[in-house]
C-alpha cells in the first residue's frame, strides 16, 4: 500500500471497552498489549467480550496487533479512540471504577511510552467528574505533549458530542457577557476554538468496527464531511489487513464538500 502523505487525520470510533466475563477482568482497547499481558499471567481460560460475542483470550495472535509503528509509518498523524462516553456513567459503579482505575493504569504506562517513543497524548472531554489523581496524570501527559512534534493520540474520556457542543457553546456565551466577543460575529472557525478538539484537524476517516451502523454521539461538529467505514468485523479482530481495507476504501472516494469536480 503506497504511503498515505496527505494524511492529516484518522479517527477510529471503537467499543468503549472489552470485559472478561470472570473475576471482573476488564480491558480496555486502547491495544491489544493488554490481552497479551493477560494470556503470560495465565488467564488463558477467561473471555473478553466487545458487546456481540465473547472470545477467547488464548486464541488472540501477536501478529494482529495494530502498533504505533503500524499507524505512523502509513502517514496517520492523528488517531483517536473513543474510551468512555457521558453516557457510560448509567453503567453500574463496580464497572465505572473499575475502567476509571484501568485507565489510570493506562496512563502511567502511556507516560513511559510517550517519552520513549516521542508520542503526543491528548485526553479530550469533561474531566471535572473525575477522580484529582486521573487529573493530575492527564496533566503530567499534557506537560510531556509539549516537548514532542508529530503523531498525536487522543483518547475521548467522559465524552459526548452534543456535550461536547452545549460545552462549547456555554463558553462562547460566557466570553459574549465578559464582553470579549459578539454574538453577531461568531463563525464557525472561531466556535471550533471552543471545543475540545481546538488545534485538531477535523476526522477524514472514521471507523466503525462490529456491525454497528452508528455514530454513538462522537465528534459530531467534527465529523460533518468526514467518510465513514463500517464494517463487520470486531474490534479485536481488527488487524493491519483491515486497516488496509478501511484506508483503500477510503481512497477510492471522491470528497467535494459539498462543491462539484
Amino acid at each position: 500500500m503506497e504511503r498515505l502523505t496527505c494524511y492529516e487525520s484518522i479517527l477510529y470510533q471503537l467499543l468503549v471497552f472489552n470485559y472478561a466475563t470472570k473475576k471482573s477482568l476488564l480491558l480496555l482497547n486502547f491495544s491489544k498489549d493488554a490481552i497479551y499481558r493477560a494470556v503470560e499471567r495465565g488467564l488463558e481460560e477467561r473471555t473478553i467480550s466487545d458487546g456481540r460475542m465473547t472470545y477467547n483470550i488464548k486464541g488472540v495472535s501477536r501478529k494482529h496487533q495494530l502498533t504505533y509503528l503500524t499507524i505512523t509509518t502509513i502517514g496517520i498523524e492523528y488517531l483517536t479512540v473513543y474510551a468512555f462516553s457521558t453516557e457510560n456513567w448509567k453503567r453500574s459503579a463496580d464497572e465505572v471504577q473499575a475502567i476509571m482505575a484501568l485507565f489510570e493504569k493506562y496512563l502511567h504506562e502511556a507516560i513511559d511510552e510517550m517519552e520513549r517513543d516521542h508520542i503526543r497524548l491528548k485526553i479530550l472531554g469533561e474531566l471535572g467528574p473525575i477522580s484529582p489523581e486521573l487529573r493530575a496524570l492527564i496533566e503530567r501527559t499534557d506537560e510531556i505533549s509539549t516537548h514532542y512534534q508529530g503523531f498525536q493520540a487522543n483518547i475521548c474520556m467522559n465524552y459526548g458530542g452534543r456535550d461536547e457542543i452545549v460545552h462549547a457553546a456555554r463558553r462562547f456565551a460566557a466570553d459574549c457577557v465578559k464582553g470579549v466577543k459578539k454574538p453577531e460575529e461568531l463563525t464557525e472557525a472561531d466556535f471550533a476554538h471552543y471545543l475540545y478538539t481546538d488545534g485538531i484537524p477535523d476526522p477524514e476517516l472514521i471507523i466503525r468496527p462490529s456491525g454497528e451502523i452508528r455514530t454513538s454521539n462522537f465528534l459530531l461538529w467534527q465529523s460533518a464531511y468526514a467518510e465513514y467505514y463500517f464494517t463487520d468485523v470486531l474490534w479485536p479482530d481488527f488487524d493491519e489487513p483491515e486497516l488496509d481495507k478501511a484506508i483503500a476504501s477510503y481512497q477510492k472516494r471522491e470528497r467535494r464538500f459539498g462543491g462539484r469536480k
